[in-house]
């Protein structure tokens, strides 16, 4: 061979490895950077969830003291406030219920 194409394969192959690197190298921080999301995206539903049960326990624990206060003044068991009372917790089942399934979804599509 003339040092003419010896020259240019060795460029040839130089070009070949540095782009070789740097396609690996970009693949690595892409990643990278998925798996960061990932953690994030898994830390805010955590958090969310964590809310969801806060809240869902401050409401069972108000629920708890309005029906012993209820129970104490209550004439009947059938009086509008009980009933009112049972429809939201009725309601707030539901919502917990909806919340579950879409949780649900939402794993069940990111794996």
């Amino acid at each position: 061979m003339t040092p003419f194409w010896n020259k240019t394969l060795i460029f040839g192959r130089a070009a070949a490895e540095i782009l070789t690197e740097k396609a690996n190298q970009a693949a690595t921080e892409l990643l990278s950077e998925l798996g960061k999301l990932d953690a994030e995206r898994r830390e805010a539903m955590r958090g969310f969830m964590d809310e969801v049960n806060i809240r869902a326990n401050t409401v069972q624990a108000n629920t708890a003291q309005s029906n012993t206060a209820q129970s104490n003044t209550a004439q009947s068991s059938n009086s509008p406030n009980e009933s009112d009372l049972q429809a939201t917790i009725d309601d707030l089942r539901a919502e917990i219920a909806a919340t579950r399934n879409e949780l649900q979804r939402y794993r069940n599509a990111q794996s």
